[in-house]
């Protein structure tokens, strides 16, 4: 015969390990639906509008530049695994289709421009349409929509929270907007001028009251050429421009060629088709705009 505590151990042995078993299965984490969005901005707004219900990851990261990028194999495979995918559409995103193609995905894609009445921008040339729309609150708030609609197509169980997790940041959006609205009002109408790199902030210069020139079109896969940068530096001193800003995704050496020769201050940096890491100046797009206004007001304040 075993002794009792023998007797004890082997009865209690199992459920310890069906216990084990359990906690192990407790301690997986939650599964999270996996959307993938082309680049960094707008897989804030998903994150926004998707809490904890989803996993969001950006094809092109902090500080990448979205014209030109390369997509990569593991691009593809992120793809494949996608419950939703979000692209920004107005064709920012020139490779996307190819890429998806490839990638086998099945995934609906949500276009977050959907609805967005597309500026018109001249580039060498030819007229096209100018994707930098999120460069407007308003226009990010049709953004938050089709994002909520998408996840809700997708997800219905999770409706609810998504239709509530919009609403607050909406509510954030239009605290925002009252902001950028209020610091601009600030600036005098006739230094409300300014020279950027890339030419993507028309959104907000139409929505805000500011006008940009770039010597680069719309597109920075277009270098500005050297009868560009004289005819931007010609322009400077004619209207008295009073800054020029470099943005984090183009290349500074044309900047500060035209500081140099114009005479023009060199503002802070604006941040135009990608945030920064978490640790800089603009991880969400809330920062990013605050920033950039800032930025903006610092400069031309004066």
């Amino acid at each position: 015969m075993r002794p009792f505590s023998t007797a004890i151990a082997f009865a209690i042995g199992p459920i310890l390990a069906s216990l084990a078993l359990c906690g192990a299965a407790l301690a997986q984490p939650p599964y999270r639906l996996p959307v993938v969005a082309t680049f960094s901005i707008l897989a804030d707004l998903a994150r926004n509008v998707g809490g904890e219900r989803i996993e969001v990851s950006a094809l092109v990261g902090p500080n990448g530049d979205a014209h030109v990028y390369q997509p990569t194999p593991a691009d593809g495979k992120s793809l494949g695994a996608a419950r939703l995918i979000l692209a920004n559409g107005l064709g920012l995103e020139g490779w996307i289709d190819r890429l998806i193609k490839a990638s086998g995905a099945e995934a609906p894609v949500i276009v977050a421009t959907k609805g967005v009445s597309p500026r018109e921008m001249e580039e060498k040339g030819h007229i096209g349409e100018d994707p930098h729309a999120w460069q407007s609150v308003a226009n990010a708030k049709i953004y938050v929509g089709n994002v909520r609609d998408g996840l809700i197509a997708v997800d219905p169980e999770g409706a609810a929270g998504y239709r509530a997790n919009a609403e607050a940041y909406l509510a954030k959006l239009d605290v925002l907007e009252t902001e950028i609205a209020a610091a601009i009002a600030k600036i005098p109408p006739d230094r409300r001028k300014i020279i950027t790199t890339h030419d993507a902030f028309g959104y907000f210069g139409a929505a805000y009251g500011v006008q940009f020139v770039a010597p680069q079109g719309v597109s920075t896969e277009t270098e500005a050429s050297a009868r560009d940068v004289a005819k931007i530096i010609r322009q400077i001193k004619a209207e008295k421009i009073p800054a020029v800003f470099l943005e984090n995704i183009s290349d500074p050496r044309v900047g500060r060629r035209i500081a140099e020769e114009s005479g023009a201050k060199i503002g802070g940096a604006l941040f135009s088709d990608a945030l920064s890491p978490p640790d800089g100046l603009a991880p969400t797009y809330i920062d990013m705009m605050r920033n950039n206004v800032r930025e903006l007001c610092a400069a031309l304040g004066k």
